[in-house]
Protein backbone atom coordinates (compact mmCIF):
# COMPACT_ATOMS: atom_id res chain seq x y z
CA UNK A 1 0.00 0.00 0.00
CA UNK A 2 1.29 3.53 -1.05
CA UNK A 3 -0.69 5.24 0.95
CA UNK A 4 -2.09 3.75 4.08
CA UNK A 5 -5.73 2.79 3.88
CA UNK A 6 -7.77 -0.43 5.28
CA UNK A 7 -10.19 -0.61 2.40
CA UNK A 8 -7.18 -2.09 0.20
CA UNK A 9 -7.32 -5.08 2.28
CA UNK A 10 -10.71 -5.93 0.71
CA UNK A 11 -8.88 -6.30 -2.75
CA UNK A 12 -6.02 -7.42 -1.44
CA UNK A 13 -7.08 -10.63 0.43
CA UNK A 14 -8.75 -13.59 -1.84
CA UNK A 15 -10.36 -17.07 0.18
CA UNK A 16 -8.39 -19.77 0.45
CA UNK A 17 -8.30 -21.98 -2.99
CA UNK A 18 -11.69 -23.50 -2.23
CA UNK A 19 -11.20 -25.80 -5.87
CA UNK A 20 -8.04 -27.50 -3.57
CA UNK A 21 -10.31 -27.49 -0.86
CA UNK A 22 -12.02 -29.84 -3.06
CA UNK A 23 -9.52 -32.20 -4.44
CA UNK A 24 -8.17 -32.20 -1.25
CA UNK A 25 -11.63 -33.71 0.05
CA UNK A 26 -11.93 -36.14 -3.10
CA UNK A 27 -8.22 -37.53 -2.20
CA UNK A 28 -9.41 -38.41 1.59
CA UNK A 29 -12.02 -39.83 0.09
CA UNK A 30 -9.88 -42.97 -1.47
CA UNK A 31 -7.90 -43.50 1.71
CA UNK A 32 -7.88 -46.72 3.31
CA UNK A 33 -8.88 -44.80 7.35
CA UNK A 34 -13.10 -43.66 6.61
CA UNK A 35 -13.03 -39.65 6.54
CA UNK A 36 -15.66 -40.21 9.22
CA UNK A 37 -12.96 -42.14 11.64
CA UNK A 38 -11.15 -38.87 11.98
CA UNK A 39 -13.69 -36.53 12.66
CA UNK A 40 -12.59 -32.90 13.13
CA UNK A 41 -8.95 -33.55 11.70
CA UNK A 42 -10.35 -34.02 8.11
CA UNK A 43 -11.90 -30.26 8.35
CA UNK A 44 -8.57 -28.70 9.33
CA UNK A 45 -6.91 -30.33 6.80
CA UNK A 46 -8.72 -29.42 4.48
CA UNK A 47 -8.20 -25.91 5.37
CA UNK A 48 -4.72 -26.15 5.25
CA UNK A 49 -4.77 -27.75 1.19
CA UNK A 50 -6.85 -24.61 0.62
CA UNK A 51 -5.03 -22.39 2.55
CA UNK A 52 -1.67 -23.76 1.08
CA UNK A 53 -3.16 -24.37 -2.18
CA UNK A 54 -1.37 -28.04 -2.10
CA UNK A 55 -2.99 -31.07 -2.65
CA UNK A 56 -1.91 -33.22 -0.55
CA UNK A 57 -1.26 -30.96 2.23
CA UNK A 58 2.22 -30.04 3.34
CA UNK A 59 3.04 -30.51 6.53
CA UNK A 60 3.18 -27.61 8.76
CA UNK A 61 7.40 -27.67 9.29
CA UNK A 62 8.24 -23.82 10.82
CA UNK A 63 5.47 -22.15 13.25
CA UNK A 64 6.43 -19.94 15.08
CA UNK A 65 4.50 -18.06 18.41
CA UNK A 66 4.16 -14.02 18.13
CA UNK A 67 3.17 -12.32 21.02
CA UNK A 68 3.01 -8.47 21.18
CA UNK A 69 2.85 -6.80 24.50
CA UNK A 70 1.56 -3.84 25.67
CA UNK A 71 0.47 -2.31 29.01
CA UNK A 72 -2.96 -0.39 29.11
CA UNK A 73 -3.78 2.95 31.27
CA UNK A 74 -7.61 1.38 32.28
CA UNK A 75 -5.48 -1.01 34.58
CA UNK A 76 -5.00 1.37 36.80
CA UNK A 77 -8.90 1.25 37.73
CA UNK A 78 -7.72 -2.32 39.29
CA UNK A 79 -10.14 -4.54 36.47
CA UNK A 80 -6.99 -6.68 36.42
CA UNK A 81 -5.37 -9.01 39.23
CA UNK A 82 -2.16 -8.03 37.88
CA UNK A 83 -0.92 -3.90 38.75
CA UNK A 84 -1.06 -1.66 36.34
CA UNK A 85 2.11 -1.41 33.96
CA UNK A 86 3.76 -4.74 34.70
CA UNK A 87 3.13 -6.43 31.53
CA UNK A 88 6.87 -6.37 31.20
CA UNK A 89 7.48 -8.97 33.74
CA UNK A 90 5.21 -11.20 31.57
CA UNK A 91 7.38 -10.36 28.82
CA UNK A 92 10.19 -11.63 30.98
CA UNK A 93 8.83 -14.62 32.16
CA UNK A 94 8.78 -15.58 28.38
CA UNK A 95 11.98 -14.78 27.45
CA UNK A 96 13.30 -16.75 30.66
CA UNK A 97 11.58 -19.32 30.15
CA UNK A 98 9.44 -19.50 33.11
CA UNK A 99 5.83 -18.25 31.55
CA UNK A 100 3.12 -21.46 30.54
CA UNK A 101 3.85 -20.46 26.76
CA UNK A 102 7.77 -21.29 27.14
CA UNK A 103 7.28 -24.22 28.51
CA UNK A 104 5.27 -25.03 25.92
CA UNK A 105 7.28 -24.14 23.19
CA UNK A 106 9.67 -25.30 23.98
CA UNK A 107 9.06 -29.02 24.93
CA UNK A 108 7.11 -28.40 21.14
CA UNK A 109 10.54 -27.13 19.88
CA UNK A 110 8.56 -23.77 18.87
CA UNK A 111 10.53 -20.65 18.03
CA UNK A 112 8.78 -17.65 20.18
CA UNK A 113 8.71 -13.56 19.33
CA UNK A 114 7.98 -10.93 21.61
CA UNK A 115 6.97 -7.65 20.06
CA UNK A 116 6.75 -5.09 22.34
CA UNK A 117 4.69 -2.31 21.18
CA UNK A 118 3.35 0.02 24.10
CA UNK A 119 5.18 -1.48 27.69
CA UNK A 120 5.44 0.54 30.58
CA UNK A 121 8.78 0.35 31.12
CA UNK A 122 12.20 1.46 30.05
CA UNK A 123 12.82 0.14 26.92
CA UNK A 124 16.72 -0.37 28.00
CA UNK A 125 15.42 -2.78 30.57
CA UNK A 126 14.83 -5.28 27.89
CA UNK A 127 16.83 -6.35 24.75
CA UNK A 128 16.52 -4.37 21.24
CA UNK A 129 14.80 -7.26 19.73
CA UNK A 130 11.67 -6.90 21.74
CA UNK A 131 11.85 -3.10 22.36
CA UNK A 132 12.79 -2.23 18.60
CA UNK A 133 9.13 -1.53 17.42
CA UNK A 134 7.65 0.06 20.12
CA UNK A 135 5.02 2.96 19.55
CA UNK A 136 4.55 4.87 22.85
CA UNK A 137 5.08 3.98 26.75
CA UNK A 138 1.49 2.04 27.34
CA UNK A 139 -1.95 3.02 26.25
CA UNK A 140 -4.37 5.39 27.46
CA UNK A 141 -6.91 4.84 29.61
CA UNK A 142 -9.97 4.23 27.49
CA UNK A 143 -12.71 4.95 29.71
CA UNK A 144 -12.07 8.54 29.32
CA UNK A 145 -9.80 9.15 27.21
CA UNK A 146 -8.24 7.98 23.70
CA UNK A 147 -5.64 5.02 23.79
CA UNK A 148 -3.83 6.45 20.97
CA UNK A 149 -3.27 9.34 18.72
CA UNK A 150 -4.02 8.51 15.01
CA UNK A 151 -0.55 8.58 14.30
CA UNK A 152 0.13 5.81 16.96
CA UNK A 153 -2.42 3.83 16.08
CA UNK A 154 -1.40 3.87 12.21
CA UNK A 155 2.25 3.58 13.52
CA UNK A 156 0.83 0.45 15.39
CA UNK A 157 -0.51 -1.23 12.82
CA UNK A 158 1.77 -0.99 9.96
CA UNK A 159 4.31 -2.95 12.99
CA UNK A 160 1.80 -5.59 13.38
CA UNK A 161 2.12 -5.74 9.13
CA UNK A 162 5.95 -5.15 8.78
CA UNK A 163 6.34 -8.08 11.47
CA UNK A 164 3.81 -10.27 9.64
CA UNK A 165 5.49 -9.90 6.48
CA UNK A 166 9.24 -10.01 8.33
CA UNK A 167 7.81 -14.04 9.58
CA UNK A 168 6.47 -15.36 5.70
CA UNK A 169 9.88 -13.60 3.91
CA UNK A 170 11.61 -15.53 7.08
CA UNK A 171 9.64 -19.11 6.45
CA UNK A 172 7.29 -19.59 8.85
CA UNK A 173 4.36 -21.79 7.70
CA UNK A 174 1.59 -21.14 10.30
CA UNK A 175 1.18 -18.49 13.01
CA UNK A 176 0.56 -19.13 16.48
CA UNK A 177 -0.47 -15.22 17.88
CA UNK A 178 -0.97 -14.22 21.82
CA UNK A 179 -0.50 -11.21 23.78
CA UNK A 180 1.57 -10.21 26.83
CA UNK A 181 -0.58 -7.36 27.82
CA UNK A 182 -2.05 -5.89 31.66
CA UNK A 183 -5.94 -4.41 31.14
CA UNK A 184 -6.04 -6.19 27.12
CA UNK A 185 -9.01 -8.20 28.11
CA UNK A 186 -11.23 -4.76 29.15
CA UNK A 187 -9.91 -2.70 25.88
CA UNK A 188 -10.64 -6.35 23.78
CA UNK A 189 -14.27 -6.25 25.88
CA UNK A 190 -15.13 -3.19 24.62
CA UNK A 191 -14.09 -3.59 21.01
CA UNK A 192 -16.33 -6.55 21.06
CA UNK A 193 -19.02 -4.84 22.80
CA UNK A 194 -19.31 -2.30 20.46
CA UNK A 195 -19.10 -4.08 16.93
CA UNK A 196 -21.32 -6.80 18.23
CA UNK A 197 -23.87 -4.10 19.86
CA UNK A 198 -23.86 -5.76 22.93
CA UNK A 199 -24.04 -4.68 26.72
CA UNK A 200 -20.81 -4.50 28.73
CA UNK A 201 -22.14 -7.21 31.40
CA UNK A 202 -22.88 -9.31 28.42
CA UNK A 203 -18.92 -9.47 27.28
CA UNK A 204 -17.39 -8.75 30.60
CA UNK A 205 -15.44 -11.46 31.99
CA UNK A 206 -12.81 -12.43 34.48
CA UNK A 207 -9.96 -12.46 32.83
CA UNK A 208 -6.40 -14.55 32.67
CA UNK A 209 -5.85 -13.96 36.07
CA UNK A 210 -9.36 -14.02 37.56
CA UNK A 211 -10.45 -11.55 39.43
CA UNK A 212 -13.17 -10.89 42.28
CA UNK A 213 -16.56 -9.44 42.20
CA UNK A 214 -15.56 -5.77 43.12
CA UNK A 215 -12.95 -6.02 39.87
CA UNK A 216 -15.20 -7.79 37.92
CA UNK A 217 -18.06 -4.70 38.23
CA UNK A 218 -15.32 -2.10 38.11
CA UNK A 219 -14.26 -3.76 34.84
CA UNK A 220 -17.61 -3.32 33.87
CA UNK A 221 -18.10 0.08 33.99
CA UNK A 222 -14.99 0.42 32.38
CA UNK A 223 -16.53 -1.52 29.40
CA UNK A 224 -19.40 0.59 29.91
CA UNK A 225 -17.94 4.11 29.68
CA UNK A 226 -15.22 2.83 26.82
CA UNK A 227 -18.08 1.88 24.91
CA UNK A 228 -20.14 4.93 25.16
CA UNK A 229 -16.80 6.25 23.22
CA UNK A 230 -16.38 3.80 21.39
CA UNK A 231 -19.89 3.88 19.37
CA UNK A 232 -19.15 7.34 17.86
CA UNK A 233 -16.41 5.81 15.39
CA UNK A 234 -17.74 2.44 14.92
CA UNK A 235 -17.68 3.05 10.92
CA UNK A 236 -13.49 3.84 11.19
CA UNK A 237 -12.05 0.40 12.45
CA UNK A 238 -8.46 2.77 12.75
CA UNK A 239 -10.35 4.79 14.62
CA UNK A 240 -11.94 2.46 16.71
CA UNK A 241 -8.59 0.88 17.70
CA UNK A 242 -7.15 4.24 18.13
CA UNK A 243 -10.03 5.39 20.96
CA UNK A 244 -10.48 2.22 22.93
CA UNK A 245 -7.80 -0.42 21.48
CA UNK A 246 -4.53 0.02 22.52
CA UNK A 247 -1.39 -0.13 20.21
CA UNK A 248 -1.01 -4.13 21.13
CA UNK A 249 -4.30 -4.54 19.74
CA UNK A 250 -3.71 -2.26 16.99
CA UNK A 251 -0.59 -4.21 15.98
CA UNK A 252 -2.47 -7.45 15.96
CA UNK A 253 -5.25 -6.26 14.05
CA UNK A 254 -2.58 -5.37 11.37
CA UNK A 255 -0.59 -8.54 11.55
CA UNK A 256 -3.69 -10.54 11.27
CA UNK A 257 -4.87 -8.55 7.89
CA UNK A 258 -1.51 -8.85 6.75
CA UNK A 259 -1.04 -13.18 7.29
CA UNK A 260 -3.84 -13.20 5.44
CA UNK A 261 -2.75 -11.15 2.70
CA UNK A 262 0.36 -13.00 2.71
CA UNK A 263 -2.05 -16.16 2.26
CA UNK A 264 -0.63 -17.65 5.40
CA UNK A 265 -2.41 -19.47 8.49
CA UNK A 266 -2.97 -18.37 12.17
CA UNK A 267 -3.94 -19.85 15.27
CA UNK A 268 -5.53 -17.39 17.56
CA UNK A 269 -5.07 -17.22 21.28
CA UNK A 270 -8.32 -15.46 23.39
CA UNK A 271 -9.98 -12.88 23.99
CA UNK A 272 -7.56 -10.38 22.53
CA UNK A 273 -6.48 -11.88 19.41
CA UNK A 274 -10.27 -12.63 18.96
CA UNK A 275 -11.35 -9.00 19.35
CA UNK A 276 -8.80 -7.90 16.73
CA UNK A 277 -9.90 -10.52 14.68
CA UNK A 278 -13.15 -8.82 14.86
CA UNK A 279 -12.21 -5.86 13.93
CA UNK A 280 -10.12 -7.48 10.98
CA UNK A 281 -13.06 -8.95 9.72
CA UNK A 282 -14.50 -5.55 9.50
CA UNK A 283 -12.05 -4.31 7.16
CA UNK A 284 -11.95 -7.01 5.09
CA UNK A 285 -15.00 -9.72 5.20
CA UNK A 286 -12.67 -12.71 3.49
CA UNK A 287 -9.91 -12.40 6.10
CA UNK A 288 -10.95 -14.96 8.27
CA UNK A 289 -10.91 -17.74 6.70
CA UNK A 290 -6.94 -17.89 7.14
CA UNK A 291 -7.55 -17.97 11.03
CA UNK A 292 -8.35 -20.89 13.43
CA UNK A 293 -9.62 -20.49 17.17
CA UNK A 294 -7.40 -22.49 19.03
CA UNK A 295 -9.40 -23.01 21.99
CA UNK A 296 -12.18 -21.51 24.52
CA UNK A 297 -10.94 -19.63 27.24
CA UNK A 298 -14.05 -19.30 28.89
CA UNK A 299 -13.68 -15.38 28.10
CA UNK A 300 -17.73 -14.48 27.32
CA UNK A 301 -16.50 -11.90 25.14
CA UNK A 302 -14.31 -14.19 22.82
CA UNK A 303 -17.34 -16.58 22.81
CA UNK A 304 -19.31 -13.86 21.27
CA UNK A 305 -16.66 -12.62 18.52
CA UNK A 306 -16.06 -16.42 17.34
CA UNK A 307 -19.55 -16.83 16.91
CA UNK A 308 -19.88 -13.54 14.82
CA UNK A 309 -17.24 -14.95 12.65
CA UNK A 310 -18.61 -18.13 12.48
CA UNK A 311 -14.94 -19.94 14.01
CA UNK A 312 -15.25 -22.62 16.11
CA UNK A 313 -12.65 -23.42 18.37
CA UNK A 314 -10.51 -26.36 18.33
CA UNK A 315 -9.81 -27.06 21.83
CA UNK A 316 -12.03 -26.44 24.92
CA UNK A 317 -9.50 -26.49 28.29
CA UNK A 318 -10.56 -23.62 30.05
CA UNK A 319 -7.41 -22.06 29.97
CA UNK A 320 -6.91 -18.43 30.52
CA UNK A 321 -3.60 -17.70 30.94
CA UNK A 322 -3.50 -15.96 27.86
CA UNK A 323 -0.13 -15.40 26.38
CA UNK A 324 -0.55 -17.89 23.18
CA UNK A 325 -0.89 -20.64 25.78
CA UNK A 326 -4.29 -21.69 24.25
CA UNK A 327 -3.00 -21.42 20.44
CA UNK A 328 -0.01 -23.13 21.17
CA UNK A 329 -2.08 -26.12 22.47
CA UNK A 330 -4.02 -26.88 19.43
CA UNK A 331 -1.03 -26.50 17.38
CA UNK A 332 0.21 -30.29 17.86
CA UNK A 333 -3.75 -31.20 16.41
CA UNK A 334 -3.17 -28.60 13.27
CA UNK A 335 -0.19 -30.45 12.61
CA UNK A 336 -1.69 -34.16 13.17
CA UNK A 337 -3.95 -33.39 10.57
CA UNK A 338 -1.80 -32.33 8.00
CA UNK A 339 0.51 -35.02 8.32
CA UNK A 340 -2.48 -37.97 9.04
CA UNK A 341 -3.96 -36.28 5.13
CA UNK A 342 -0.50 -36.24 3.62
CA UNK A 343 0.78 -39.61 4.64
CA UNK A 344 -2.29 -42.31 5.24
CA UNK A 345 -2.18 -44.40 2.02
CA UNK A 346 -4.26 -43.50 -0.72
CA UNK A 347 -5.93 -45.94 -3.11
CA UNK A 348 -3.93 -46.16 -6.48
CA UNK A 349 -1.06 -43.80 -5.04
CA UNK A 350 2.23 -45.55 -3.98
CA UNK A 351 2.42 -45.51 0.01
CA UNK A 352 4.06 -41.86 1.74
CA UNK A 353 7.38 -43.35 3.17
CA UNK A 354 9.69 -40.91 5.48
CA UNK A 355 12.21 -40.59 3.07
CA UNK A 356 9.68 -39.73 0.15
CA UNK A 357 8.87 -36.24 -0.43
CA UNK A 358 4.76 -35.68 0.35
CA UNK A 359 4.09 -33.18 -2.30
CA UNK A 360 6.25 -31.53 -5.75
Amino acid sequence: MSSFTLDDFSDLIERPDGGLRGDAEERRERQDVPPEALGRLDELAGWLSAAQSAVPVRTVERPKVVLFAGDHGVAGLEVSARPAGSADALVRGVLDGSRPVAVLARRLGVPVRVVDVALDCEPDTLPDEVVRHRVRRGSGRIDIEDALTAGEAEAAFRVGMTVADQEVDSGTDLMVLGDLSVGGTTAAAALIAALCGTDASVVTGRGGSPIDDLAWMRKCAAVRDSLRRARPVLGDQLRLLATVGGADLAAVTGFLLQCAVRRTPVILDGVVSAACALVGQRVAFRAPDWWLAGHDSGEPAQAKALDRMAIEPLLTQGVRVGEGTGALLALPLVQAAAALSAELPVRDEPPVRDDMPVHD
